[in-house]
């Protein structure tokens, strides 16, 4: 489980900002204590493991942001995948005016010593979207749903970071990534009857 503050949220809000021009930095971090009002170099016992702490911060805190605001929507009288497909919506809207921190975010992520951070950011996502979406399985399926769903996820990510058709482009490419999810699984399903 990551670490949660009120502290670190609001830490986060206040570096993205600055993060377009300075990346995930430490400049970054102090930039925003600084807006704050807070010691620049709280950064160090707020995010011990420096920017790519701050990032999965970020991403957990958007976690949390996407649960809220599914949990104002009438999500249970969806099928599964329109559930999904609004969750993932959620994120998209909600990502929109930090794409480019997303994008310096991912960059970071991507870097052979960060894998760690970045696969534990995606299983904690895939594990919040399904989470939200009304999934209470406890059995091996648990873990092929959260697999297959965090590859759509990171495949519709990377497709509207492209800016490919916007928002509406992302989602109809999600569209056809869980049509064809839907496809795989429609003969196992056939065949365990």
């Amino acid at each position: 489980m990551i670490e949660r503050s009120p502290e670190r949220d609001a830490a986060i809000l206040a570096t993205l900002p600055h993060v377009p021009r300075l990346g995930w930095t430490e400049a970054a971090l102090e930039a925003g204590l600084h807006g704050l009002g807070e010691d620049p170099v709280a950064h160090r016992w707020l995010f011990p493991r420096g920017p790519v702490g701050a990032v999965e911060a970020w991403i957990d805190l958007t976690d949390r942001q996407m649960e809220e605001a599914a949990s104002r929507e009438a999500l249970e009288g969806m099928r599964t995948p329109a559930r999904i497909r609004r969750l993932i919506a959620i994120r998209l809207e909600s990502l929109e005016p930090q794409r480019e921190a997303l994008r310096r975010a991912t960059a970071l992520l991507a870097l052979p010593w960060n894998a760690g951070a970045a696969a534990r950011s995606l299983a904690r996502t895939a594990d919040a979207i399904w989470a939200a979406a009304g999934d209470r399985s406890a059995d091996f399926s648990w873990y092929t749903r959260r697999a297959s769903l965090a590859g759509i996820y990171i495949a519709t990510l990377a497709y509207w970071l492209r800016g490919h058709g916007g928002q509406e482009g992302a989602l109809d490419f999600l569209d056809r990534q869980l049509t064809a999810l839907a496809r795989l699984q429609r003969p196992r399903a056939a065949g365990s009857g």
